[in-house]
């Protein structure tokens, strides 16, 4: 699993091997949305996947419910591979994979009741007998704080909080195992974000679920995740435990994140960390790290070589060889005045022998 080693002794609920998922543009070639990624998630646990817009982070989910099949590699959910899943093993499977989309409204069938809503998976699966279903309901509303007057209602009467509650008490009508938590408060007015973390919370507790949370803000992946995998362009550049992400930051690009995050400071103020260069394109990417263009780290090795994601300390791992060297050069970044006057400055590969 590309250096990735389980040491805990407790088998993970899903487990990632070299997965892919490349979309085909006509005229154009290959759009690498996942680019070989491996990872596991634990039984109970909520693995945060952050990165900025069209890093794959989405993608990686809607592969692990099969919205979208996989290019090539595994995805086992206790022991079954999702990917080569034949379509009764995958119904199976589905009851106990779920989604919380992002858009409140979208994902919700506007020609329905929400008690129309909430009853179509118990329908489906036969979960509750046709004379139990309304109870069943009814709990599930009760569930996520959804008074009974709102099963009655279209999702256009309720607002984003009570449709995004909505949307989860769909996912949750199945008793599943494993949901995959697709931004699920970005679409959400700030005031309402914080209830629906704490209600994805307090579920999870109370039915032992495993959580994939997928978003780009890091202070809302802080307060749920128990690890964070960082993405950049289709890869994973640095997965933790989420304190050594705040804390013990070594990747470049999880640097520039962390410093572009307000801070209510109370000491020497930072200067934020501003990349410069142009993204790459995801269409048929060269060979080498794919930051390297925006790197303050950045030589000609890694416009050469792929880094690989490996384990530099118990429990973290990191793509770039130079993590140590990128820690000191971040600080100097935060202090210099400007983020010009510190490109200026022209520190770079701090092992210029490797280079050469």
């Amino acid at each position: 699993m590309n250096g990735l080693e389980n040491k805990s002794g407790t088998e993970p609920l899903i487990k990632i091997e070299h997965l892919k998922k490349y979309f085909d543009v006509p005229g154009k070639g290959e759009l690498h949305a996942v680019d070989d990624i491996s990872l596991e998630i634990m039984p109970y646990e909520t693995l945060g996947l952050v990165g900025e817009s069209g890093c794959g982070k989405s993608t990686v989910g809607n592969v692990l419910t099969r919205l979208l099949d996989a290019t090539s590699g595994h995805a086992y959910f206790g022991g079954q591979d999702i990917v080569t899943a034949k379509r009764g093993k995958m119904e199976e499977i589905r009851r106990e994979i779920q989604m919380v989309f992002q858009d409140p409204y979208s994902s919700l069938n506007p020609k329905k009741t929400i008690r129309s809503i909430l009853e179509t998976p118990l329908k489906i699966h036969n979960i509750v007998k046709k004379e139990e279903l309304g109870q069943k309901v009814e709990e599930l509303a009760d569930m996520v704080g959804l008074e009974k007057y709102v099963l009655d209602k279209f999702p256009h009467e309720l607002d984003g909080g009570k449709r995004q509650m909505v949307g989860i008490a769909r996912a949750l009508s199945l008793n599943p195992r494993f949901i995959v938590c697709d931004e699920p408060v970005s679409a959400l007015d700030v005031s309402v974000q914080a209830t629906i973390i704490n209600l994805l919370m307090d579920m999870q507790k109370k039915m032992g679920l495993t959580y994939l949370f997928v978003s780009h803000d890091l202070s809302v992946v802080r307060h749920i995740s128990s690890r964070i995998a960082v993405m950049y362009l289709g890869q994973i550049v640095e997965m933790a435990p989420t304190d050594r992400i705040f804390e013990n930051t070594m990747h470049p690009y999880t640097l520039a994140l962390l410093s572009a995050v307000p801070k209510v400071e109370f000491e020497e103020q930072k200067q934020r960390i501003v990349l410069s260069g142009d993204v790459p394109s995801p269409m048929n990417p060269k060979p080498g790290c794919r930051f390297a263009p925006r790197c303050f780290m950045a030589c000609e090795q890694c416009s050469r070589e792929t880094p690989k994601l490996e384990e530099v300390e118990d429990g973290h791992y990191v793509a770039c060889p130079y993590w140590r060297e990128s820690r000191q050069r971040a600080r100097e970044l935060e202090y210099s005045q400007t983020s010009a006057r510190a490109e200026e400055t022209g520190q770079g590969c701090p092992d210029a022998g490797l280079c050469a």
